[in-house]
């Protein structure tokens, strides 16, 4: 999409056949650890870009604390390499998830979750922090996402979401998937990557970036067990999480996002493609 609006885009990945994959997009693929200060630097200065695009994560082992330090320390590497380089504009990824609990989808000017009991409570202190050390840059957007789901995801088919419903192993992070009134908000990865795309004209602040339907898991989940060819989990009547409230997207369609995926429901039954 970057190249597409004609921007020059140099895409990092910590593994060749990411890399790879940036440069059959149409752009500089370049190979780097967020974790690597110094390389990191040396990469960020020779791009020499306007505005940094920090899209981060690791979630391919499930490893909450992994991606806890890359949100800490890769955000803090990359935040001081783009100052470096004289940068002044970043848009950062973070989620949707980490707000106190209530009893409606939470808003932007809702306060995180950051007395939460562990495990959660380390996972938005590492949020929070991915927040404040990018705001560390005069222009400063946060793209809040909902549950990612589509090619690539956890909710693809074949993914660790679909192992989790047939009862293999899914990870620490899909212990829990219950059918529950705990509610959650979705987004397609390409209705996110426009999102990307239109957060470098918006002004500096948190957005959620959610499709228009949050949902409880009792709703949803039989959805896309359907969806995946799994068997759905039995409804619970368990007590969920106060913070399991799902996230409101008025102020980013305030600015002009619109998700093409407008609800999990029509998005799930297209297989998630």
């Amino acid at each position: 999409m970057l190249v597409d609006a004609g921007h020059e885009v140099v895409g990092t990945s910590r593994s060749e056949a990411g890399a790879q994959r940036v440069r059959a997009l149409g752009a500089e693929g370049v190979l780097v650890d967020a974790l690597d200060a110094d390389r990191l630097r040396g990469a960020v200065a020779a791009a020499a870009p306007e505005a940094v695009l920090h899209q981060l994560t690791d979630l391919s082992a499930a490893d909450g604390a992994a991606n806890s330090l890359l949100r800490r320390a890769g955000t803090r590497n990359l935040v001081d390499a783009a100052r470096a380089a004289g940068v002044r504009r970043i848009v950062a990824q973070s989620i949707s998830w980490v707000y106190v609990g209530g009893d409606a989808p939470a808003d932007e000017g809702e306060p995180l979750d950051l007395h939460s009991p562990q495990p959660r409570g380390g996972m938005v202190g590492a949020v929070a922090e991915l927040e404040r050390i990018s705001a560390e840059l005069p222009h400063a957007v946060v793209l809040r996402n909902g549950l990612l789901y589509g090619p690539g995801t956890w909710y693809a088919p074949g993914g660790p979401v679909a192992a989790a419903l047939r009862g293999e192993e899914g990870g620490p992070y899909l212990a829990g998937l219950t059918a529950d009134a705990g509610v959650s908000s979705f987004v397609h990865v390409d209705d996110a990557a426009t999102a990307v795309l239109a957060a470098l004209e918006w002004p500096s602040g948190p957005v959620n970036i959610v499709d228009d339907e949050p949902a409880p898991a009792a709703s949803w989940l039989p959805v896309l067990a359907a969806a995946l060819d799994a068997p759905a989990p039995a409804p619970s009547d368990a007590e969920p999480a106060a913070w399991a409230r799902g996230a409101a997207n008025s102020l980013a369609r305030s600015r002009g996002w619109t998700p093409r995926r407008r609800s999990w429901r029509t998005g799930f039954a297209d297989r998630l493609d």
